[in-house]
């Protein structure tokens, strides 16, 4: 592993001195690695590691364009390393928290029938009344009229921090009542 290190070292100054083709030695030994760092951090997260190759780019992009950044009196693979952390980071926030379920693997046991729903309209609508009226008003804007929490915060001349504090505590509420009936 050492010996790997100090070959990339050893390239990445050759390569920052001018020598193209020890940069094309070294994006081409470095490559695999990426891949494989990508893809466990893809898998760690529970994301599909298909996507694994947009992130190698990504990283080989970066190396590119900040090279000039890397101290060469250090070694290659902790710079390198840093850039590839960061950019699965990056790239597992841009997806944001989804989980991946292949339906396939559901099917058989999928019910043919959509099930009834457990509280009709008017019921919701009832509930909904006794809310406090903060969060019945919040409740109605977002989830009735679809109306986004910015604008939301707007009409109600709220934050949107609070906005989504009523959202959350009327949906718990609404929640409770719905369960008691």
């Amino acid at each position: 592993m050492r010996e790997r290190e100090d070959e990339w070292t050893g390239l990445m100054r050759s390569a920052i001195s001018g020598d193209g083709a020890a940069y094309h030695r070294l994006l081409k030994a470095v490559t695999p690695v990426l891949r494989a760092v990508a893809r466990r951090g893809l898998a760690r997260a529970g994301q599909p590691v298909d996507q694994s190759e947009d992130i190698v780019q990504d990283i080989l992009l970066a190396v590119h364009l900040k090279r000039h950044t890397w101290d060469t009196n250090a070694p290659f693979a902790p710079w390198l390393f840093a850039i590839a952390r960061n950019k699965v980071i990056d790239a597992l926030r841009r997806r944001g928290k989804r989980i991946f379920v292949n339906i396939d693997d559901f099917a058989e046991t999928l019910p043919g029938e959509v099930a009834e729903p457990t509280a009709s309209a008017s019921e919701v609508a009832t509930q909904l009344q006794t809310l406090p009226a903060r969060q019945r008003d919040v409740l109605q804007s977002i989830a009735v009229d679809s109306v986004s929490i910015r604008d939301t915060a707007a009409k109600l001349s709220m934050s949107e921090g609070a906005v989504r504090v009523a959202l959350h505590r009327g949906l718990a509420n609404l929640t409770a009542k719905l369960r008691d009936r």
